[in-house]
């Protein structure tokens, strides 16, 4: 019996100082990220992110003489989704697109929602403005999950545009289920 209580005072003595600098080490974690917040350019206009992932793009550059497509190369690329207002009914949805290999891929979409409307026109999309963040994030979340079935095609071109779709591969046919505009 004495054994056991020993241990037991002995684990909770070992486990009492680990927990503390586990809460001091959080702590500071907390701060850095919200200095690192504070001084992001992007969210200085009150816009907030909502998603922030590595997903595994294809990238092609646009031939413009001949029309055509470059083949494309799979690369990570760094997404980040900003909302400015309520997730529920927001104002704005700003999209950026980096990569670490190449500091000078830089590109920017942004969306209120007389341009989701043009957008929901052309494409015939069924969602609504609301609904347009949650949407893009499963899609996202798709590419990373399913990358053999759902794909991120990134096609930019020398002028600085570029768009972003993302297709579905239905084994019998390659289905765009949304394309977005995208400036670098």
């Amino acid at each position: 019996v004495r054994v056991r209580t020993w241990s037991c005072t002995c684990a909770f003595m070992a486990v009492s100082p680990t927990a503390s600098f586990s809460h001091s080490m959080m702590a500071s974690l907390d701060a850095t990220q919200q200095t690192y917040d504070e001084n992001d350019p992007s969210l200085a206009d009150g816009h907030r992110i909502v998603y922030d992932r590595e997903v595994p793009f294809e990238l092609r550059a646009h031939e413009q003489l001949d029309g055509g497509h470059s083949v494309g190369t799979l690369e990570s690329v760094k997404v980040k989704v900003m909302l400015l207002g309520d997730e529920t009914n927001p104002q704005h949805v700003r999209i950026e697109l980096s990569t670490e290999s190449d500091l000078f891929f830089v590109y920017n979409c942004s969306l209120d929602l007389s341009t989701f409307k043009a957008m929901q026109a052309q494409q015939k999309l069924m969602i609504d403005y609301p609904e347009f963040p949650s949407v893009l994030v499963r899609m996202l979340n798709q590419c990373l999950k399913e990358p053999h079935s759902h794909l991120a095609v990134f096609i930019f071109d020398k002028t600085g545009d570029a768009r972003l779709d993302f297709i579905q591969n239905m084994e019998y046919k390659f289905v765009e289920l949304m394309s977005l505009n995208f400036v670098a």
